[in-house]
């Protein structure tokens, strides 16, 4: 360990730093961290010795206690938790979003008079494709049978020519938007 501190300064620090490691990794916990800690102290962790060393330490920091150690585990479980709670809020806005599409389909075929059989509550109970359920959602405002939600022709309104007067029922499915 002196003669690692003592030749921190070298240009090839990790000629010596290397082995260090490899010894620490053989002793028990106490040496190991004692000895890990007071190279990372003489070493300085500004020092480019100090960062070689550091690297070293994050190869196997199972068994150093050091400043160093702890603050690497600290960091890399901050950042996990942080990019775990990013994940999860996104993946909860999307869960939310799907849910409230698929109550509003249900509300629409319901406002509309229009009964689901159990099999198509749950083919859209089940889909968690935003894109689709809004598909759906679309659909469901002019379709004449729940049939028509999962069929892959346009709805009605769009495939109307442009100069075409919408039917008494598109007006009515138009009302609800």
């Amino acid at each position: 360990m002196l003669a690692a501190i003592a030749h921190a300064n070298s240009p090839e620090p990790a000629v010596i730093l290397e082995p260090l490691s490899s010894a620490l990794a053989k002793e028990d916990e106490d040496t190991k961290s004692t000895f890990a800690e007071l190279t990372e102290l003489g070493l300085g962790k500004d020092s480019r010795a100090g960062k070689i060393w550091e690297h070293l330490m994050v190869v196997d920091l199972s068994f150093f206690r050091s400043p160093t150690s702890n603050r690497l585990r600290a960091e890399g479980h901050v950042k996990g938790k942080a990019e775990g709670k990013a994940e999860g809020k996104a993946e909860g806005t999307v869960q939310g979003r799907a849910a409230a599409s698929k109550e509003h389909i249900f509300k629409v075929f319901d406002r509309r008079g229009i009964l689901l059989t159990d099999a198509d509550r749950e083919r859209i109970t089940a889909c968690e494709d935003l894109q689709q359920l809004d598909t759906w959602f679309d659909r469901a405002l002019t379709a004449g049978a729940p049939a028509d939600l999962f069929t892959t022709a346009e709805p009605a309104d769009a495939a109307m020519a442009p100069d075409e007067e919408p039917t008494a029922e598109q007006s009515s499915a138009e009302g609800l938007s």
